[in-house]
């Protein structure tokens, strides 16, 4: 072992999957390394309150190593667990969970209940985005490498549902076809940025092209040629992003052939999907995971509640099934256009939907006497602005039904709402991304009795 090699032993893993563990005091990250284990790391990042190190050998592996099933996982930034069992990755969710509650939240003895996971954890992404590049042999489209914007050309990915793979491979083939020129962020040149698939109930199939301009060359010569490939292809769309950022979508959408939206079903509700909304990538679990905010919020069919975040008003549908009203509000206005939609396609009336920012709105529904039993909210990766926590401590629902997809802003958000007396009953994990180290939660707060007027 040279001076530079190091050996130390893991101890625990970080919210992005790595390992962690210690040298002379000093917290080390290692990617790919798991808890139990003593391996041999590299230093690459020293700082003062922490250290990144390369794994460079596992000298005493972990009874939860598993071999990873994707030849690309060493390079592709899309899995970070998998080369931990699907068993520990519950757990280490969980633990993610307690930790975040615990650090930043400074809640104690919370109970969090065990991760619900998948039967089967393959194959369960109903939606894929890959950026579009430039290789030896030409146009490529893939994922990108860990930490970096270098696009790794692949013709299929094994969490992805098969018609999203059927999606890459003929839009590949008929874009070289077509010689379309790839998008270079650095110069800021070219035409095709990104290629995003959806799949839908009976395998129902949206394409859509994200392209830096407007102008679409052979555009009808082209949809023509990838219907031919693909015939079973419901929705073909142009999405416009001009912009020299990393943002997928632009603003602007054209359809190209077929419908503007594609279905699909969750709990025997029929859910409208356009090229710009919000939907669970993983339908499974999406049931899974409302049907726990269902549960949690206890409804007996008397209750007005409050969806802020909606959405396209797929857990404002659920809750409405036990509601006497549900209010559901957001921002993206095509969202609601499709939330409305699904309320009439589903013959629910007892769902209204909303057009606007939540710090807005939730006043002025206060100020015309709406009193909401029960609030739900379902907030992007940065969590609830404050003021909007505010707001619902001021509305006094009995309960707040929680749902996130990031545990860090998801602990800050509950330790303000424990200041405005709400005590959180419980936690539920639940696995939305196998094989990677997002975890979905849902959580059930009650207002204090003590504090209730």
């Amino acid at each position: 072992m040279t001076d530079k090699v190091k050996q130390i032993k893991i101890q625990g893993l970080g919210s992005s999957g790595e390992g962690v563990g210690k040298l002379d005091g000093l917290a080390v990250f290692v990617e790919g390394a798991l808890p139990g284990e003593d391996v041999s790391i590299e230093l690459e990042t020293v700082k003062k309150n922490y250290a990144v190190g390369r794994l460079v050998e596992i000298v005493k592996p972990s009874e939860e190593r598993a071999q990873p099933f994707c030849s690309l996982y060493n390079q592709c930034g899309g899995c970070q667990l998998q080369h931990m069992n699907y068993s520990a990755q519950l757990k280490y969710k969980r633990q993610q969970v307690i930790d975040a509650l615990e650090r930043i939240g400074k809640l104690k003895n919370i109970t969090v209940l065990e991760t619900l996971g998948m039967e089967n954890p393959l194959r369960y992404r109903n939606k894929m985005q890959f950026p579009v590049g430039r290789g030896k042999d030409g146009l490529i489209i893939g994922c990108y490498e860990r930490g970096s914007h270098h696009i790794i050309d692949t013709c299929g990915c094994q969490i992805q549902n098969e018609g999203n793979d059927k999606i890459l491979n003929a839009v590949k083939k008929i874009a070289a076809k077509f010689n379309l020129q790839p998008y270079d962020e650095d110069k800021h040149k070219g035409f095709l940025r990104h290629v995003m698939g959806r799949v839908g109930v009976n395998g129902e199939m949206m394409i859509v092209l994200v392209t830096a301009t407007k102008n679409f060359p052979n555009q009808k010569s082209f949809v023509r040629a990838l219907v031919n490939e693909l015939p079973e292809v419901t929705s073909i769309q142009q999405n416009i992003q001009t912009f020299r950022n990393n943002v997928i979508l632009g603003r602007e959408t054209i359809v190209l052939y077929g419908k503007p939206t594609i279905h699909d079903e969750i709990g025997g509700l029929n859910f409208n999907i356009s090229a710009r909304s919000f939907f669970q990538v993983n339908t499974a679990q999406a049931e899974v995971l409302y049907r726990k905010a269902l549960e949690f919020a206890d409804l007996q069919r008397h209750e007005t509640v409050i969806d802020a975040y909606c959405g396209t008003g797929t857990i404002s549908l659920f809750l409405a099934k036990k509601a006497r009203k549900v209010i559901g509000i957001e921002v993206v206005s095509s969202a609601i256009a499709d939330a409305k939609k699904n309320a009439r396609e589903n013959n629910i009336r007892n769902a209204e939907f909303i057009v606007g920012d939540a710090v807005k709105i939730l006043p002025r529904l206060a100020e015309t006497g709406i009193d909401a039993d029960v609030i739900v909210t379902d907030p992007p990766r940065a969590g609830c602005d404050r003021k909007v926590l505010e707001i619902f401590a001021t509305i006094s629902p009995e309960k707040i039904i929680y749902v996130s997809c990031n545990p860090a802003t998801l602990a800050r958000d509950l330790a303000v709402l424990t200041e405005f007396n709400y005590r959180v009953e419980k936690v539920q994990p639940v696995d939305m991304f196998p094989f990677t180290s997002h975890v979905e939660t849902v959580v059930s707060l009650r207002k204090n009795i003590s504090t209730k007027n």
